[in-house]
Parts: C-alpha cells; structure tokens; sequence
C-alpha cells in the first residue's frame, strides 16, 4: 500500500470541505487558513475565524480536525486558532467574495 503524498493542493481541497455555516462559504475561500505543517504524522493549522465571538468556534475548528485526519498519513491534528492579523474581507479569494456577495477590494 502506497501513503497519498500530502501536499498543499490536496490539504487546502480537504479543507474546503469545511463551511462556515453563516456565510455559506469554505474556510479557504474565506481566507481563514494561516498556515499549517505536517511533521512525523502531525498536521499542525494556524487559522481564524471571522469575528472572536465566532459562534461557530468549536465546530469550524472539529471540522477541520476531523476533515484532515481523514488523511493519509496524518495521525493527529492541532488546530490553533489566532486572532492577529485579524481577518478582514480582503484575505478572501474571488471565489469567496462571489460565494459570499461580497464586493472586490
């Protein structure tokens, strides 16, 4: 059996799975992801959300940890969520502003 080789193309698609139910819009489109690495079977991602009194906190930051651990290779997730920078509608791509109605900057 051959591991899937994890790259950034198919951690970013596995995260647009994950929704951010009052907008309507994936957490990658929305601009949410900061960061993330993988070492010794840890993925280990450093994202917001788009206000801190998010009241969807807990379940964006499960999704993304039960979305990733579906993963080859990825035995445990850590799922840092960060307040600086702080998110602003700008660190959406196109494809969110267009989900989301959201006007170009």
């Amino acid at each position: 059996m051959t591991a899937t080789l994890l790259t950034d193309e198919l951690v970013l698609e596995t995260l647009r799975q994950v929704i951010d139910p009052e907008i309507g819009c994936n957490i990658v489109d929305l601009g949410l992801i900061y960061r993330y690495a993988f070492k010794a079977g840890k993925l280990t991602v450093t994202m917001t959300l788009t206000t801190p009194g998010c009241p969807m906190h807990d379940s964006i930051a499960e999704g993304v940890k039960n979305i990733l651990l579906t993963l080859d290779g990825v035995n445990e997730v850590e799922v840092e969520v960060v307040w600086d920078p702080p998110w602003h509608p700008s660190m959406m791509t196109e494809t969110g502003r267009t989900m989301a109605g959201v006007r170009s900057f």
